[in-house]
């Protein structure tokens, strides 16, 4: 860092060392090889709430698939899902390739040089916007995130809680009087790096900091304290139970998935069947909590499990799934939900009257409808089903409802999966020793 001179303010003296700084330092990343428009966006829809060393290989990936705005305004939504799968927030890609697609048809397949124009795309809000047009274009527009927000309520002592969207709109002006002429992009992405690397939020790294000369937040020994956020609301905790349901017959070695609805959370993703329990949740802290809740659930809790299975599912899409085992407790947390959910290895029931038969053989009392009542006696003597009540099933080909089909590993290559979901059966597929076709 260089020393102050009579004629710097704390402004001038930030803007010029840090860009300095930037320029000397700045990391070697895949979409700063050039200022392509099109590898800016997908950049900075990719980074939105993502680290950037979790970024680069999707990145990469997704660019070697869609290397232009036209392959990508072109492709079929569920392809542009799948090279996203893992990153999260679908809408994101969603958004962005609704977003090529209005660039493709009004623009001739290119990034307008005009703020207005691509403010108006499809999930570009003042943040993308500012950053397309001050690095692909070198615009003297601000692009204020949570990092930016960060570094200049330190370094100018500032305590507007930066949750409000009044505090951004000031740290947007802010941050585009500090910008050198000729410099937007460069200086954009030096507040960035900044904010990633040494401004960090719980442990700023002062000492190599460019600007500490000058920084009045060190200077008041209030580093830690800011910036000033609200806390936000707490994701709702929520229980549900989930079948891996497994094929016999024609469709032996797969299980039975299904595609969410076209809109709302994780929407056109493919799931596992599961149901929402009615009753209260809590998320589990600590380490004890959490070992504790991703442990085996008792005989009883595993019995109550199937029979809400059964009853939901067979409302919900008039299949009859039965468990046959406990599978595992996984747990995911969006931004606004935390799912605790039980996983479970399941059949279809396929014949009730064979299956009314294999429950006499058993001695399992019958509960509604017929169906076996897999209460604690017959989990334990038998698994959560029994093999013989399925060896006694009719093998008739039940019509699977809209959205729902059978697959194997392999087409796990093809179809799009939340990440919960993704691990759950990539995890059961390595449990029973299947491996993934090659070919």
């Amino acid at each position: 860092m260089n020393p102050t001179t009579k004629t710097d303010t704390p402004a001038t003296y930030f803007s010029r060392e840090l860009l300095a700084w930037y320029r000397a330092s700045k990391r070697t990343l895949p979409w700063r090889r050039d200022r392509d428009p099109y590898r800016v966006w997908v950049s900075e829809i990719m980074l939105q709430q993502t680290r950037v060393d979790t970024v680069i290989p999707y990145y990469e990936r997704f660019m070697a698939r869609f290397p232009t705005l036209e392959a990508l305004a072109e492709s079929p939504e569920a392809d542009v899902l799948k090279h996203w799968e893992g990153l999260g927030y679908y809408s994101r890609a969603r958004n962005l390739q609704a977003g090529a697609r209005e660039v493709a048809e009004r623009y001739g397949g290119r990034v307008p040089d005009d703020k207005a124009a691509v403010s108006s795309l499809k999930g570009v809000g003042p943040y993308t916007a500012g950053a397309i047009m001050s690095i692909a274009f070198n615009r003297p527009e601000p692009a204020v995130d949570g990092n930016v927000m960060r570094v200049l309520s330190r370094y100018f002592n500032r305590d507007e809680d930066i949750a409000k969207p009044s505090t951004r709109i000031g740290m947007e002006k802010l941050a585009a009087s500090l910008i050198p002429e000729g410099a937007a992009g460069d200086f954009n992405q030096a507040l960035m790096e900044l904010g990633a690397l040494v401004c960090t939020p719980r442990t700023p790294g002062c000492l190599t900091c460019p600007v500490m000369v000058l920084c009045a937040g060190r200077l008041a020994g209030r580093e830690t304290e800011l910036p000033v956020k609200a806390k936000a609301k707490p994701p709702k905790p929520e229980l549900r139970v989930a079948a891996i349901i497994e094929g016999a017959g024609a469709h032996a070695g797969k299980v039975l998935v299904r595609q969410r609805p076209d809109s709302g959370l994780l929407a056109s993703l493919w799931e596992l069947p599961h149901v929402l329990l009615d009753e209260p949740a809590v998320k589990p802290r600590g380490r004890e909590a959490k070992l504790a809740a991703a442990a085996q659930p008792p005989v009883e809790r595993q019995a109550a499990d199937a029979a809400e299975l059964l009853r939901r599912l067979e409302e919900e899409t008039g299949l009859r799934a039965v468990a046959r085992r406990w599978q595992a407790t996984e747990e995911h947390t969006f931004s606004h939900l935390h799912w605790l959910m039980r996983v479970y290895a399941a059949e279809l029931d396929l014949g009730g009257d064979a299956a009314r038969g294999a429950a006499a053989r058993l001695r399992l009392p019958a509960a509604r409808g017929g169906v076996p009542n897999l209460g604690a006696a017959s989990i334990a003597a038998e698994g959560l089903a029994g093999a013989a009540l399925y060896e006694a099933a009719a093998a008739a080909e039940p019509q699977l409802p809209a959205g729902y089909a059978w697959i194997g590993r392999g087409q796990m290559r093809e179809l799009a999966f939340p990440n919960l979901f993704a691990k759950i059966l990539y995890d059961y597929w390595d449990s029973i020793g299947e491996e993934e076709d090659e070919g």
